[in-house]
């Protein structure tokens, strides 16, 4: 398989390029990012070369520029049909010409064609675009700098931009990145999966800080940062300026405004999460699920992370619900014809699937198992809720997340991204389009967390009938930009974007009201905001509102259907006979967890007392008197888990809730001599009102 990455001649060939410097400028929520491409051409004949390069699918391309020798080239935003026929009139002339358009395929793959390059001569490409950064589980802000795109797998009978990842070794730049960092509140830290200098507060209340990546990077991975601010869930909003020689009324000209929302529902809604859905789980099996999800020794595979975390999540289903289990590579299956009731019996018959599930269906094609799930049909009064896990190496990501609009009104769809290179456009889109929530496994990340907290709003009642109110001064209206909010979660943030047009007098205030209906209970967010608009704050804000505005726009567009003509790629991973690996030991937490029951329950076996460390032996010995074993069993394993495996609470909280359930249904005696006999056995010092029962 060729290397089609960086930049490429019009047979397919690389250009040499020789360095790549990247400046980050994040201001709360949203970033700016600065790159600049130095490249030469050692051939004896002119080239006309294209350079493929990834960048957020929500991005906004704000500059770009172009210099050979002495002479520059700035771009400007024109028309697509009309900027490629003005390049290839000005190719055809002999003039040097810059041509940047977006993948049909994919909006976080943008391609450059730089024309006519003369022998010899270097060429340096500066890039600026601007970005909303992802808001993770544990509340960091996520900034991704790709290295280049892992293989995307482009479907039999289409074409598009091919672009791959590399070896250390064969990386053939450098690659310089600094990154500067400000907020209204304290930056608390910022981490990294590669190496960086030592964080560098700029001023005394820490709210602006620096990092550099340290010297020698070969950009062989993903640089990742995650920024952490101190209250980071309290709502913001930032008013930016407009621009002085805009004129006023405009979108640039006017101020606008950033809100950044997150709802808190009240506490007697949150305590009874729904018991009934519909939950369909979608698998990539693909080639590339069976490399390790990180580069650390003895790592497991994403395939193998997968197969535990659906572990979790066919433990975590409430009793009620109905569930299936698609996977899909080149073709797709499913484990049930449709969605069963979920019972003991189904979910060990899905267990035992799952377990022999490995990376071995070929390419990466999600719309025929999309288009196959949607075709059935819904179950009254089991909502719908579809859970993606893929590395994200899709060709037609456009065409994938038109059909999940298309669909949204039938159910909600959460997204998660495995591993380095997985497409913030598809993973992001998936979501955004489907009312759900979008996650990213990466680095030394654990998978189970991060959809175990999925999971949990995934179990919360859709948020509906959503408004709102904005309260202005008089001479001041607002014109929002942002899509109207179809989707709210606990904790989640909605960013809204709004012109403000109109004189408003000095220290003058606003206030948005966020109105909503959770569960049959109206209920309300307020924020309070000044409308002095921040000092030297650029035109971040404003672009990125401009984007928004456009991207609504394309959206309400309805999409024309694309024929391709000519294969790219028939498949793109090879699979050679192998022997299955003897499986590692596993986890204790995982291996107490496969033993519960559908209902919630553990029985008192081997298998049981040997997850907690016991043996048969010490486990019956010590079981109170008129104490049924299976409630024994349960409370031994409440007991450990919350005295042993605290620090994985996020995993095993849900379906220790269908313990609970099901001990209070029994209406067992004895439960205080019990738990007392579970501390005194294990060693643990777990109050009776901690387990819940």
């Amino acid at each position: 398989m060729e290397n089609c990455c960086g930049l490429l001649t019009s047979k397919k060939e690389p250009v040499p390029l020789k360095s790549v410097e990247v400046e980050l400028e994040v201001r709360d929520h949203v970033a700016t990012v600065v790159s600049t491409l130095n490249y030469e051409n050692k051939e004896d004949k002119p080239l006309e070369a294209v350079f493929v390069f990834p960048m957020p699918g929500d991005a906004a391309v704000c500059h770009f520029s172009a210099t050979i020798g002495q002479t520059q080239i700035v771009a400007e935003v024109k028309e697509k049909q009309k900027a490629r026929e003005e390049y290839d009139d000005a190719l055809s002339s002999g003039q040097q010409a810059f041509l940047l358009e977006e993948s049909d395929q994919s909006p976080d793959i943008f391609s450059l064609s730089v024309g006519s390059l003369p022998p010899g001569e270097s060429a340096s490409i500066r890039l600026e675009y601007v970005t909303e950064l992802a808001v993770q589980a544990d509340e960091g802000l996520r900034f991704v700098l790709p290295a280049v795109l892992n293989p995307r797998y482009h479907p039999q009978g289409s074409e598009g931009v091919q672009v791959t990842s590399v070896p250390a070794s064969l990386v053939p730049y450098s690659l310089s990145f600094s990154a500067r960092v400000s907020s209204p509140r304290p930056v608390s830290k910022v981490e990294s999966n590669c190496p960086m200098d030592p964080l560098k507060y700029l001023n005394t209340e820490q709210s602006q800080a620096m990092v550099k990546l340290a010297a020698g990077h070969k950009f062989d991975k993903d640089v990742e940062l995650l920024i952490y601010y101190k209250d980071a869930h309290q709502p913001t909003a930032v008013v930016e300026a407009g621009q002085t020689s805009a004129k006023p009324g405009t979108l640039m000209g006017d101020p606008v405004v950033m809100l950044s929302l997150y709802p808190e529902f009240p506490q007697a809604v949150m305590s009874s999460l729904a018991s009934c859905g519909e939950f369909v789980f979608l698998l990539d099996r693909s080639g590339s699920m069976g490399v390790p999800l990180n580069n650390n020794e003895g790592s497991q595979t994403r395939i193998g992370s997968a197969r535990d975390t659906l572990l979790l999540l066919l433990k975590s289903i409430p009793m009620g619900c109905y569930f299936n289990i698609y996977s899909f590579g080149s073709s797709y299956e499913h484990i049930f014809p449709k969605s069963v009731e979920y019972s003991e019996k189904t979910m060990e018959e899905a267990l035992k699937k799952v377990e022999g599930m490995e990376d071995d269906l070929g390419g990466t094609e999600i719309l025929e198992a999309l288009k196959h799930i949607y075709s059935q049909a819904c179950i009254p009064n089991q909502p719908r809720q579809l859970l993606v896990f893929t590395d994200g190496e899709v060709g037609n990501t456009k065409e994938v997340i038109n059909l999940v609009k298309k669909n949204s009104g039938s159910h909600r769809c959460f997204s998660f991204g495995i591993g380095e290179g997985a497409s913030s456009a598809l993973i992001n889109g998936l979501a955004k389009e489907g009312g759900g929530y979008a996650q990213f496994i990466t680095g030394i990340d654990r998978m189970q967390p991060k959809v175990m907290q999925s999971l949990r709003f995934a179990l919360q009642p859709a948020v509906v009938d959503i408004s709102v109110k904005w309260d202005l001064p008089k001479r001041v209206s607002v014109t929002v930009l942002s899509p109207p909010i179809t989707t709210l979660f606990q904790g989640q943030r909605s960013l809204i974007y709004a012109q403000l047009t109109g004189q408003s007098p000095k220290a003058a205030e606003g206030s948005v009201t966020v109105k909503y209906s959770l569960a049959g209970h109206p209920s309300q967010n307020k924020l309070h905001f000044s409308l002095k608009p921040a000092e030297d704050s650029g035109l971040t804000v404003h672009r990125l509102a401009a984007r928004t505005l456009i991207r609504s726009l394309e959206m309400s567009t309805k999409a024309v259907e694309r024929r391709f003509k000519d294969p790219w790629c028939a498949e793109m991973f090879q699979h050679s006979v192998k022997a299955k690996p003897e499986l590692p030991r596993r986890d204790p937490l995982l291996q107490l967890v496969s033993l519960q029951r559908a209902s919630g329950r553990w029985e008192l076996d081997p298998a049981v007392a040997a997850a907690l460390g016991k043996t048969s032996e010490e486990v019956e010995n010590t079981q109170p008197s008129e104490v049924n074993k299976e409630v024994w069993a349960t409370i031994l394993a409440l007991i450990w888990l919350h005295g042993f495996k605290m620090d994985a609470q996020e995993e095993w909280e849900l379906l220790a809730m269908k313990a609970v359930s099901w001990l209070r249904a029994q209406n067992a005696p004895h439960v205080t001599q019990c738990v007392e006999a579970g501390n005194t056995l294990l060693g643990c010092k777990v109050q009776k009102d901690a387990l819940g029962i």
